[in-house]
């Protein structure tokens, strides 16, 4: 309750406002706080791009690494940079409705725009230069919601955290001399990181295929499927293959190319399905650690098949212009805690940025651009 002579005074029979002039002394006190906000601004900014701090880990500094050990080849992704467009759809089972609300997983066709691809930033590698093959995805529900996901033929990640995985892009960077990583100094890495032990026993008996078609991939991360009522369950997810024709294992006699050759032949018989299998994590399954497997024995459900059936070169198809961001997700998929899920979305993010601001990749036309690339994520 307003007290004192003006407590029957109506609004309109109050004298205006009017503020005396500010003094140099007031002027010159909000100037100086105005600039203090703008330098604690501009520091945190500073921050956060590792410019105030040479050694901290960035991600562009990743990507300077990735560079380092396989060239700049401009147009291309920094990584897994050989690759082909695949195109098709995911058929829901709707097994997986009830522990999430994602669109993508109630019964009915999703259509999907994918990417097998090779691990590396050479674009020109032989398929047989390496025995992992990847898959990423990008499920577009009719609600507009998208997820993204990047796929590996490896059961487990070799390392735990970003600073482990730069830290061996320094150690495999190829001497000068001889092209190829010093052995010694790679023993000498991996022997500090014991966490990469299951990574290595793979490794070792790991041989490239001659096909994408017959591999299973693996999501490696973890994250969480939430259901209508906000329950999370942790959640693994991998693809495998339905009804692929055995391959052999890459032979010296093989194309350089034989990856693509194959992929097509086969598509040509018609589409090439994978499973797409969710694997439940239990209380105690680590969520923040791609480097460990969960427990053979956690249950899995089988919440549908990928069905692709058309692949385009990566030079103008459809996944050309796509960051496979793995955090894009749907309502009903949440990020778990593994800290490689952020560093991979800030690396693809700034790989996206320099690849779509170099042009197209060299010998292909600036006609076969697309003229609404997407936004990094």
């Amino acid at each position: 309750m307003q007290q004192g002579p003006d407590r029957n005074r109506r609004p309109s029979d109050r004298p205006p406002f009017n503020p005396r002039p500010l003094d140099a002394r007031q002027i010159a006190l909000r100037l100086a706080a105005i600039g203090a906000i703008v330098l604690v601004s501009g520091t945190a900014f500073a921050y956060v791009g590792g410019w105030l701090d040479p050694q901290r880990l960035t991600p562009d500094r990743i990507v300077n690494a990735l560079e380092a050990n396989s060239g700049v080849h401009e147009g291309f992704r920094r990584n897994h940079a050989k690759g082909v467009c695949v195109v098709g759809r995911f058929e829901s089972s709707g097994a997986a409705h009830d522990l999430s609300t994602a669109a993508v997983f109630a019964p009915g066709s999703t259509p999907v725009v994918g990417r097998l691809a090779l691990p590396g930033g050479n674009p020109y590698a032989p398929d047989s230069s390496v025995p992992i093959r990847s898959f990423a995805l990008m499920f577009t529900s009719a609600n507009g919601e998208q997820w993204r996901t990047g796929m590996n033929s490896m059961p487990v990640f070799p390392l735990a955290t970003p600073q482990a995985f730069y830290d061996q892009q320094l150690a495999g960077r190829p001497d000068p001399k001889t092209g190829k990583p010093d052995p010694k100094r790679m023993q000498a890495f991996f022997g500090a990181h014991p966490e990469a032990s299951a990574f290595l026993a793979w490794v070792k008996t790991a041989k490239p295929s001659a096909s994408y078609a017959t591999e299973s991939y693996y999501g490696l991360n973890a994250f969480y499927l939430i259901d209508a009522k906000g329950a999370r369950q942790p959640v693994r997810w991998q693809l495998a293959p339905l009804d692929a024709t055995a391959a052999p294992a890459a032979q010296p006699g093989h194309d350089a190319d034989y990856l693509q050759s194959d992929l097509q032949q086969r598509l040509a018989q018609g589409p090439l399905r994978w499973r797409l299998l969710l694997t439940l994590g239990q209380p105690g399954d680590p969520t923040n650690d791609a480097t460990r497997q969960w427990p053979a024995d956690r249950p899995t459900i089988d919440a549908g098949t990928v069905v692709i059936s058309s692949s385009a070169p990566q030079s103008d198809g459809p996944c050309r212009d796509v960051n496979y961001d793995p955090t894009v997700l749907p309502q009903g998929i949440a990020v778990s805690d593994d800290p490689l899920l952020a560093a991979r979305s800030a690396a693809y993010a700034a790989s996206y940025e320099r690849r779509t601001g170099e042009g197209p990749p060299q010998g292909v036309s600036a006609s076969s651009q697309s003229t609404k690339p997407e936004r990094a994520q």
